[in-house]
């Protein structure tokens, strides 16, 4: 093949082309040095959680506090008569008033699958030989497939949420004064708190302290309830945050994750090669 020098003019290659699929050294050296000054952007979804860890049966905020959860039981009011309904109400000022420390109530509303109980209801129908009964069957089965398509039919739970701010409950109150949306919004600090073993040890006492006086005060009121442990808290987690996910693919054991989910990795992000292979 002849050098480029004795081509034809229509088939001589553009200047400054270092090879078939290269860009010019002009513009790769420009684009490496723009994407070298564009800052990095750590406004990502794992940046705007604000859980640190789960151990011990405790979250641990980003912010150096712990949080614990406990699971009530619902109680039927309505269905109480007026001495009752006064005694749970006299039990529940109570409760309030023997608080030292803030606490959160969740109550979490979860689309219920019917699609396990229909299964088992086909299989009763199947070994049944009498007729009637079949024929009864098959109406309820189509009754309660037809009510779960037209409506959603939910279920609630109720929990508390202790937290324990080794700061102290009222600078963690001062701080949320500032504004709910104005620390969603603001750019996330990679700050790293470190807790030490003795830190660590007095929250988890704490904790337990907090958890059994509000799990006292529910039964005075009636209320059953029972702190959630590690596993349960993470699957909590997992419900509110993957709603539609949670009714198909429940999570029952961290090691058998059947589902896609993300990971945040570690250092920084890795930049797009550019035009050519150059990096």
């Amino acid at each position: 093949m002849p050098p480029n020098n004795q081509l034809p003019p229509e088939q001589q290659p553009p200047q400054g082309v270092v090879g078939s699929g290269s860009a010019p050294a002009d513009q790769v050296k420009n684009t490496a040095s723009e994407q070298a000054k564009k800052p990095a952007n750590p406004n990502t979804t794992q940046s705007s959680l604000l859980i640190s860890e789960i151990r011990d049966n405790m979250v641990i905020m980003k912010d150096g506090s712990f949080r614990a959860v406990i699971a009530c039981q619902s109680i039927n009011f309505d269905l109480m008569s007026s001495r009752e309904r006064e005694g749970v109400e006299y039990s529940y000022q109570n409760f309030l008033n023997s608080l030292y420390f803030p606490v959160q109530i969740f109550i979490r509303s979860q689309r219920v699958d019917i699609g396990p109980y229909l299964d088992r209801l086909v299989a009763i129908r199947r070994g049944q030989d009498n007729m009637l009964l079949n024929v009864l069957m098959d109406d309820y089965i189509n009754f309660i497939d037809v009510l779960a398509q037209e409506a959603n039919i939910m279920d609630k739970s109720f929990f508390i949420v202790v937290p324990y701010f080794p700061a102290g409950d009222l600078n963690n109150l001062k701080e949320q004064a500032t504004g709910f949306f104005g620390r969603i919004f603001s750019k996330p600090q990679n700050q790293t708190i470190k807790i030490d073993t003795v830190a660590f040890t007095k929250a988890k006492d704490e904790i337990k302290n907090r958890t059994d006086a509000v799990m006292s005060g529910l039964f005075q009121m009636g209320v059953k309830s029972v702190p959630l442990n590690t596993k349960e808290i993470g699957e909590l987690y997992y419900n509110v945050y993957n709603p539609d996910t949670a009714v198909r693919e429940p999570l029952g054991d961290f090691e058998n994750i059947t589902s896609t989910y993300v990971r945040k990795g570690a250092g920084n992000a890795v930049q797009p090669n550019l035009p050519g292979g150059v990096l």
